[in-house]
């Protein structure tokens, strides 16, 4: 069973002194979205980016990062196994897609590599498309095979920047569904400007006001 993401006090300060954050303190069982909330230049990437590992090294930081018993924030970017998906998919266009989503997979014989990509292709509705190139894809399929790239590395949890900003109104409710189902076992981090991309169930953080609203539940379930 995956772990529980966890912050202690987490602090972020700009090198000119500016304070971003102050006292964030966050907790995100396996299954559970959060949501991070707040106007342009708050720090919500910020925050990914520190999670993650690849925070602008001017960028002063304090506070701690748990996954179950194991603390994440002493440890190299490639150690930590959090999954990050961003508004752009970011698929690289000179791999097909099946390419892509090796890209990352290690263990195993190839051909279980191969079996792996085929099942989750064929999962996300996309059966066959392995020898594609990713510029061939709708704006849908390459969100699609984006996460599936993400999650086929194995991520001890998910962090989310703004995912589905980039589609029309039609493919944000289809990826959106798609997305809370295939990552409804992993602690999800969601970052976004709009309510209408958070679950039901969800809690909320809100970050750019006097002091962060902590955990502001929503009434719905995931």
């Amino acid at each position: 069973m995956t772990d529980q993401l966890r912050v202690d006090n987490l602090e972020l300060h700009l090198p000119d002194g500016q304070c971003l954050v102050r006292g964030m303190s966050f907790s995100i069982k396996a299954g559970q979205v959060l949501a991070l909330m707040g106007p342009s230049g708050s720090g919500k990437s910020s925050i990914l980016s520190w999670l993650t590992g690849t925070a602008d090294p001017r960028l002063r930081a304090r506070g701690e990062i748990w996954l179950g018993n194991q603390q994440l924030d002493n440890l190299p970017t490639e150690k930590r196994r959090l999954g990050l998906m961003l508004q752009e998919d970011y698929l690289f266009p000179h791999m097909s897609v099946g390419d892509n989503l090796h890209f990352g997979l290690r263990g195993g014989t190839r051909q279980s590599r191969e079996l792996r990509v085929s099942k989750a292709l064929e999962d996300a509705g996309l059966p066959g498309v392995e020898r594609r190139d990713p510029a061939t894809l709708s704006g849908g399929q390459r969100a699609r095979v984006s996460l599936i790239r993400t999650l086929l590395s194995d991520p001890c949890a998910l962090l989310l920047d703004e995912p589905f900003s980039g589609l029309d109104t039609a493919l944000r409710e289809q990826i959106r569904l798609f997305t809370w189902a295939s990552a409804s076992r992993l602690p999800v981090l969601l970052v976004t400007h709009d309510l209408a991309d958070i679950p039901d169930g969800a809690k909320i953080i809100t970050i750019g006001e006097s002091r962060p609203v902590n955990d502001s539940p929503q009434p719905k379930s995931l």
